[in-house]
């Protein structure tokens, strides 16, 4: 592609070079910031690093002028299908991507004065620090997830890492600085199976996470504050929160009444015609998804309920559209997810507990239904069930499917806007919402450390 810079670009005084780990999940908010940081600030140049791949998925979707994509190979023939085999997958990302990214270093015109690069491509630090460019660790999940990682011999310390999670999985752990007391079996999936399998390039990303030059959270100050203010305490590089990395700048008035009909997609049609916050929003991510027989529990367990729902499913054509919809849910293979949750029809979310999901929902002040699946979503929905109380988690006993019994009963209460429970979990999502537009608006904590950040790789350069 052509890497050569526009008149605008060459009079840019900053130069960064963002580089995501390859999964829409850690592409997204990264884009998300580099938008935000474009629209900051006018003498900004991003250079975006995708795969092959990625580029198609995504090279058409608007952005500013002062971000522009560049490639790099694939670290696997099919990207997509990195959940079938993720330790091979992770693997590749580890030691194919490097090289690339150097070569591409040397192609540019413009000398690249800041990576940004998410913490998971460790090798990133490695050559900014060759080069003396200034590297960002760009981390993309929760604080509280990273100071686990970060504070991992704690756990070997005091003997909770290996164990059996089946005979130990509810002790606490109430030493890691800044969190509140966990029970083992809330913390991320690394105790067994592919979780397990990939722990230790995990704890390689971290070993090199201090030799970078920053560290930017997505996450808000507001949301985890201990877990923040202990790691400022320890960390001797400068932390920035900077989130909710959600594309917010991008919403617009979804029921203008200026807006044309014919303009507005089918389900945002379907969600005018429902009552106040009656419909459910079901979406399980892009990446990992239940088994085939809990869907289907799933699926018989929402229709059962008779509540109202708009379902996100890759499957859409299949039996889950023609099997539960009726006149009371519409399932679609993609929507405008953000805003969809600020509709005022949707009164609650099922969600997987990604990081950029819940924070949607933590923007949208909708409560959640969480039923996580692997890695950062279990802590996740810990943290939305207890620590904020802003939803519940489906309950479901190791190894077994959860009923479409059960499945019906919760979301019937769930979705019981008179109900005491349902009252107390609206009233404390609004309380963070409030929290959370806060922080963007000026002179709140992400808004101060975004132009912090843009002041500080600016400074460092001039100087």
């Amino acid at each position: 592609m052509d890497l050569s810079q526009s008149q605008a670009g060459a009079a840019s005084t900053v130069h960064v070079m963002a580089i995501p780990y390859p999964g829409r999940g850690h592409i997204n908010p990264l884009m998300n910031f580099c938008k935000l940081l474009a629209s900051t600030t006018p003498d900004v140049l991003i250079t975006f690093v995708v795969t092959e791949e990625w580029l198609g998925f995504i090279g058409s979707e608007p952005k500013p002028d002062a971000v522009r994509f560049a490639s790099i190979p694939n670290v696997i023939p099919s990207e997509r299908v990195r959940a079938e085999n993720f330790p091979v997958f992770l693997e590749a990302v580890m030691t194919k991507m490097e090289a690339p990214v150097e070569k591409l270093l040397d192609r540019l015109e413009r000398p690249v004065t800041t990576i940004l690069a998410d913490t998971y491509l460790f090798w990133a630090v490695r050559i900014g620090n060759k080069r003396k460019i200034l590297v960002g660790s760009f981390w993309t999940m929760s604080v509280s997830v990273f100071s686990v990682f970060h504070h991992f011999d704690l756990l070997v310390q005091n003997n909770h890492f290996p164990i059996d999670l089946a005979e130990r999985g509810d002790e606490l752990v109430n030493y890691i600085p800044g969190l509140p007391p966990t029970r083992l079996v809330d913390l991320p999936t690394f105790f067994e199976g592919r979780g397990r399998d990939t722990l230790h390039r995990a704890l390689e990303c971290f070993s090199w996470m201090p030799k970078a030059q920053y560290v930017i959270f997505t996450t808000f100050y507001e949301l985890e504050a201990s877990a923040i203010d202990a790691l400022k305490a320890e960390l001797r590089l400068p932390i920035y929160t900077v989130g909710p990395s959600i594309p917010y700048l991008e919403l617009k008035t979804i029921s203008s009444p200026s807006a044309s009909q014919n303009d507005r997609p089918d389900y945002f049609r379907w969600l005018d015609s429902q009552p106040e916050a009656s419909v459910l929003y079901i979406s399980l991510g892009s990446f990992l998804s239940v088994s085939g027989d809990q869907m289907e529990e799933l699926a018989a367990g929402v229709h059962g309920s008779g509540v109202r729902f708009l379902w996100v499913s890759r499957d859409s054509d299949s039996w889950v559209r023609d099997g539960i919809c009726g006149d009371r849910g519409l399932v679609v293979p993609w929507c405008d997810q953000l805003k969809v949750l600020n509709h005022s029809s949707v009164g609650g979310f099922w969600t997987h507990c990604g990081l950029n999901s819940t924070m949607e929902a933590v923007f949208a002040g909708v409560p959640m239904l969480a039923f996580p699946i692997f890695w950062d979503q279990i802590p996740n929905c810990k943290q939305v069930e207890q620590d904020w109380k802003i939803g519940w988690k489906v309950k479901k006993t190791r190894d077994k499917l959860v009923s479409r019994q059960a499945i019906a009963e919760t979301v019937q209460r769930f979705m019981d806007l008179d109900s005491e429970d349902g009252k107390e979990i609206r009233k404390k999502a609004n309380e963070l919402q409030r929290a959370c537009g806060q922080a963007v608006l000026k002179g709140g904590s992400s808004y101060s450390d975004i132009n912090a950040f843009i002041g500080d790789i600016s400074k460092k350069i001039t100087c």
